[in-house]
C-alpha cells in the first residue's frame, strides 16, 4: 500500500509540475557531432556533457553524438575519457541545431575499450522508472552464443528450453510466464513471424540491443501483457554502410551461418538492409540423468539410462530484406520489409522424455510483409508518430503416422514371447502420440501498433497508442479430407487503446509515467459436429463466440537521490488473455486445446534501486536491486499432470501431452539483484540472483472445503537462479593491435518440483554449470575468432518437466566485417 500511495503522490506532484512548466518553459536546442583525435581519426566511446547539467552521451562507433535539449545561451562542453585528454569547450547556444566537431588528443597509453561502457540510451532505459534491464549484444554476437542464451543469464529472466537447439522456448520472468509476458521483435509480437523466425535462430550480430521489462510496459509495447516484455530491437543504424558474416560448427554436429549488410545513399536517404541465417544441428547430445529409462524385454524398468538422443535433427532457415529511406524530410525511418523462413524439425519426445518417439516430426513455413514508419516532428513539432503493420502467413504440418514403440537406444521396445526375444507389435492406426495423423495448420495473422506521442511541454509527453491483432486459424486433418465447410476454423481479435502521460520534474530528478488501457478481445470457433436426424448422420456447423471487454492501469517512478543513484518504482493493474495456441492447441508442441480458459487478473508491485556506475580510479562498481509483490487471480499456466500418478510408481508417469488451465488465486513475492565490477576497462565482471515464492493461494475449493494444494509452490517453476561472468581483455597478445577476449560463465538453478505431488522422483535436481570462451580480433579489425566450451564438467540440466539439455559442448566461430564501402 506504501508504494500505491507514492505514486498517487507522485502523479499529483506530476500535475502540479505541469502546471508550473507552463509558465517557465525555455529554448532548447540539439548538438550533433562527431569526436576525432588529432590525427583525423574518429574517437568512440568518449563522454560528451553539458558542464552543470544531466545532459550527457557518449560517441559512438564512428564517433557521432548527440546532445538534445540542451538550454540556449552560454554552455561549457566537457569531453573526457581515460583514451583522451580531457577537454573543455565554451559553446554559445542561440539557435534550434547546432554541429560541434571537437579534436581531442589520445592519452600516451592508447586503449582499446571491451563493451563494459553503458551508453547513454542503455542507461536512459533502465533509469526510467520502468522494471528493465538492458542487454547489448555487440560483443556476444562475436562468440557462437543464441540470443536465448544471453537472456538466460539476465537477472530474473529464466528461459525454458525442452532440449536442445530448436525445441520449444518459453520465457519465465519471477514466475511470470505463458501469456503473461510478451516477446516482440521491433515492438510486433514475435509469434507473427512463425516459430521457425524466433529467439533461437535470430543470431546476436543482427540485435542491437534486447530490453527486459518486468511489469509495467512502456507505450510502444502496450499490449495484453501484465508479466512484462522481452523487445528485442534490430540493427538500424545505417551512419556506415557494412556486411558482416559468421560461421560457426560445434558439437552435435552443429552448424550455424548468418550474413546481414546495409546500405544508405548519403545524398537521397535510400537505405536497403538485408539479413540471413541457417541453423542446422543432429542434437545428438547423451541423456543420462534421472529422467533418462529403458524399458527391456522382461520388462523390468532400468533407469539413468545412458543414451545419445535421437529423431531429434533440425534444420531453419531464413531471411529478412527490408527498403526505404532514412533520416529524409518526411520520415526518419520509413521501410517496407519481407521476411520469409522455413523450418523441419523432428519431435524426440512428448512433454517428457518418458517414450521416446520415431516419425513424428514438424514443418513449418512464414511469409511475412511489413511496413515501418517513424517521424519525430510529425505534422507539428514536438508530436511524434510510429506505425508498425505486419501480414504473417504462417503454416505449420505435424506428421505422425509411425505405431511401433520405441526405447531410448534408438530400437524398437522388445518383449519375450514363447521363450522368443520379439519387437513389441505396432498397434493399428496409432502413431507415436496416439492416434495416428497428420495435421495441418494455416494461420492468416494481421498486427497493427500506431503510436502518436506529443511534448506538450519540454519534460511533458502525452501519448495514444492502438493495438490491433487479428488471427484466422485454419485446423486441417490430412488423413481425413474434408471440403472447405467442415475444416474447424478459429478466428480471434485482440484491440487495445492505451493512453500514457509521462513527466520529469525537479530537473530531470523525478520520472513519471502513467498508463491506463481499455482491451476488448473477442473469439470465434466454427467446427464441424456429427449429429443424427431420422436415423441419417449429418454435420452441423457448431459456432462459440467468447467477448470480453478488461480495464487496466499502470505507473512508474524514478527519482535520482544523488549524482548516479536512482530509486525505481511501479504498480500495475490488468487482465491478460488467452493467447491462440494456449485456447486452440499446438500439435507440434503436444499442447491439447482448452477454449474454456478466462482472463487472468494480476496486481503487480515493484521496487528497487540501480546506483552506478561508480567510479574510483580505474574501478567501476553497478549495483542493482529489486523486491516484488504480484497477485493473480484466473492464472493461466500449464497444467503439470492430466492423470493421477500413483505413489510409489511415479517413475512410470507417462506424460505426452499437457494443456493450459486457469488457477483460481497465486501470490508470488521475491527479489532480484546485480552487482557489476570493471577494472581498468579490461577486466569486467558480473553476478546476479533472483529468488522467488509462487504459492497457491485458493484456501477452499468450489464445495467450500479446504483445498489440498493451499500455500503449496506451484511445480515446474524454477524459483532461486543466479549467474556469474567474468571477462577479461589482453591487448597486443600476439600482434600489434590485436585484441584478446577471454570469458568465465556460470549459471545455478535450485531445485524445483515438476508436479504438485511431493516427489523425490518428480524434483528437477539443482543444476550449477560453468563455461569458458574466447575471442581474437584480428589487427585489421575486420575478422574475430571465437572458441566456446560449454558446460565444462558436463553438468546434469534440466528444463521444463524434466526435459535433459545438452551436456560439454565445443564450438568454434568466426566474424567477418566489411565496412565502409561505396
Amino acid at each position: 500500500m506504501l508504494l500505491k500511495h507514492s505514486l498517487l503522490i507522485a502523479a499529483f506532484v506530476t500535475l502540479l509540475h505541469f502546471h508550473t512548466a507552463a509558465q517557465t518553459s525555455s529554448k532548447t536546442s540539439t548538438i550533433k557531432g562527431r569526436v576525432k583525435d588529432e590525427k583525423g581519426a574518429v574517437v568512440s566511446f568518449v563522454t560528451i556533457r553539458v558542464e552543470g547539467t544531466n545532459i550527457a552521451t557518449f560517441s559512438e562507433d564512428d564517433g557521432s553524438f548527440v546532445l538534445k535539449e540542451v538550454p540556449y545561451g552560454h554552455q561549457d562542453i566537457v569531453i573526457s575519457s581515460i583514451e583522451i585528454k580531457s577537454k573543455i569547450s565554451k559553446f554559445h547556444v542561440e539557435k534550434p541545431n547546432h554541429e560541434f566537431n571537437p579534436v581531442v588528443a589520445k592519452t600516451a597509453q592508447e586503449l582499446y575499450e571491451v563493451q563494459i561502457v553503458q551508453k547513454t540510451e542503455k542507461k536512459q532505459i533502465e533509469t526510467t522508472g520502468f522494471a528493465v534491464a538492458v542487454i547489448e549484444t555487440k560483443e556476444a554476437s562475436l562468440r557462437n552464443l543464441t540470443t536465448n542464451e544471453l537472456l538466460d543469464r539476465a537477472v530474473g529472466v529464466r528461459v525454458r528450453q525442452n532440449g536442445g537447439v530448436g525445441s520449444r522456448v518459453e520465457y519465465n520472468l519471477n514466475g511470470m510466464s505463458g501469456s503473461a509476458v510478451g516477446i516482440f521483435l521491433d515492438g510486433i509480437e514475435i509469434s507473427t513471424y512463425g516459430s521457425s523466425f524466433n529467439l533461437n535462430n535470430i543470431p546476436p550480430a543482427m540485435i542491437e540491443r534486447i530490453e527486459v521489462y518486468k511489469g509495467v510496459l512502456p507505450s510502444h509495447l502496450t499490449g495484453d501483457y501484465v508479466g512484462g516484455a522481452i523487445n528485442v530491437v534490430l540493427k538500424k543504424d545505417a551512419s556506415q554502410n557494412n556486411i558482416t558474416a559468421a560461421v560457426a560448427y560445434g558439437s552435435f554436429n552443429t552448424f550455424q551461418a548468418d550474413l546481414s549488410g546495409i546500405y544508405r545513399n548519403k545524398k537521397t536517404g535510400f537505405t536497403t538492409r538485408a539479413s540471413g541465417f541457417y541453423t542446422y544441428t543432429d542434437n545428438s547430445y547423451t541423456t543420462w540423468g534421472k529422467f533418462s529409462k529403458f524399458v527391456h524385454p522382461d520388462r523390468t524398468l532400468e533407469r539413468y539410462y545412458r543414451a545419445k538422443r535421437f529423431n531429434n535433427a533440425y534444420r531453419s532457415v531464413g531471411g529478412r530484406f527490408e527498403i526505404g529511406f532514412t533520416n529524409v524530410k518526411w520520415a526518419d525511418q520509413f521501410f517496407l520489409g519481407y521476411n520469409i523462413s522455413d523450418t523441419y524439425a523432428e519431435i524426440p519426445h512428448g512433454t517428457t522424455m518418458a517414450r521416446p518417439y520415431v516419425g513424428r516430426f514438424g514443418e513449418y513455413q512464414a511469409h511475412v510483409v511489413s511496413l515501418n514508419y517513424n517521424k519525430n516532428n510529425f505534422l507539428v513539432k514536438g508530436m511524434a508518430l510510429n506505425v508498425n503493420a505486419v501480414r504473417s502467413n504462417r503454416s505449420t504440418y505435424v506428421q505422425d503416422t509411425v505405431g511401433q514403440a520405441y526405447n531410448w537406444d534408438g530400437n524398437p521396445k522388445m518383449l519375450i514371447r514363447n521363450g522368443e526375444i520379439i519387437p513389441v507389435p505396432p498397434t493399428a492406426g496409432m502413431g507415436q502420440q496416439g492416434a495416428k495423423s497428420i495435421v495441418e495448420v494455416n494461420r492468416k495473422i494481421t498486427n497493427m501498433r500506431t503510436n502518436l506521442g506529443y511534448t506538450v511541454l519540454p519534460g511533458h509527453r502525452i501519448s495514444f497508442n492502438h493495438k490491433l491483432e487479428t488471427t484466422d486459424r485454419d485446423d486441417n486433418d490430412l488423413l481425413k479430407p474434408v471440403n472447405k465447410d467442415l475444416v474447424t476454423v478459429s478466428t480471434i481479435m485482440n484491440n487495445i487503446l492505451a493512453m500514457n502521460y509521462e513527466a520529469q520534474l525537479f530537473n530531470d530528478k523525478l520520472k513519471t509515467n502513467l498508463l491506463g488501457k481499455y482491451t476488448f478481445n473477442r473469439t470465434i470457433q466454427t467446427r464441424p459436429e456429427l449429429v443424427e436426424q431420422n436415423g441419417i448422420n449429418i454435420v452441423n456447423r457448431v459456432q462459440k463466440k467468447t467477448v470480453n471487454n478488461n480495464k487496466g492501469y499502470g505507473a512508474t517512478v524514478s527519482y535520482n537521490v544523488v549524482s548516479k543513484m536512482y530509486i525505481i518504482g511501479s504498480t500495475q493493474n490488468s487482465y491478460v488473455v488467452a493467447t491462440e495456441n494456449q485456447l486452440y492447441g499446438d500439435p507440434e508442441n503436444n499442447i491439447l486445446e482448452n477454449p474454456g480458459l478466462i482472463p487472468e487478473k494480476n496486481v503487480n508491485y515493484n521496487l528497487g534501486f540501480r546506483h552506478g556506475p561508480i567510479q574510483s580510479g580505474k574501478h567501476k562498481l553497478t549495483l542493482y536491486a529489486s523486491v516484488f509483490w504480484r497477485n493473480g487471480y484466473d492464472k493461466i499456466t500449464q497444467q503439470a499432470v492430466e492423470n493421477q500418478i500413483v505413489p510409489g510408481r511415479e517413475s512410470d508417469a507417462d506424460i505426452q501431452v499437457t494443456k493450459y488451465v486457469n488457477l483460481g488465486r497465486t501470490q508470488s513475492r521475491g527479489f532480484e539483484g546485480e552487482i557489476i565490477y570493471a577494472y581498468d576497462n579490461r577486466l569486467n565482471a558480473l553476478f546476479n540472483f533472483s529468488k522467488f515464492n509462487t504459492l497457491f493461494k485458493q484456501e477452499f475449493d468450489q464445495k467450500g472445503n479446504p483445498h489440498d494444494l493451499y500455500n503449496l509452490q506451484l511445480p515446474n517453476e524454477p524459483f532461486f537462479t543466479m549467474n556469474g561472468s567474468v571477462q577479461y581483455r589482453l591487448s597486443d597478445k600476439f600482434q600489434k593491435k590485436s585484441i584478446l577476449n577471454v570469458y568465465y560463465n556460470t549459471g545455478f538453478v535450485g531445485a524445483f518440483g515438476t508436479v504438485w505431488m511431493e516427489s523425490e522422483w518428480f524434483t528437477t535436481p539443482t543444476q550449477f554449470y560453468h563455461d569458458l570462451g574466447a575471442s581474437y580480433r584480428f589487427p585489421n579489425g575486420k575478422m574475430v575468432a571465437s572458441f566456446d566450451l560449454k558446460n565444462i564438467l558436463n553438468a546434469e540440466m534440466y528444463d521444463n518437466f524434466g526435459v535433459q539439455k545438452p551436456g560439454r559442448s565445443i564450438s568454434v566461430k568466426l566474424n567477418y566485417t566489411i565496412s565502409k564501402f561505396l
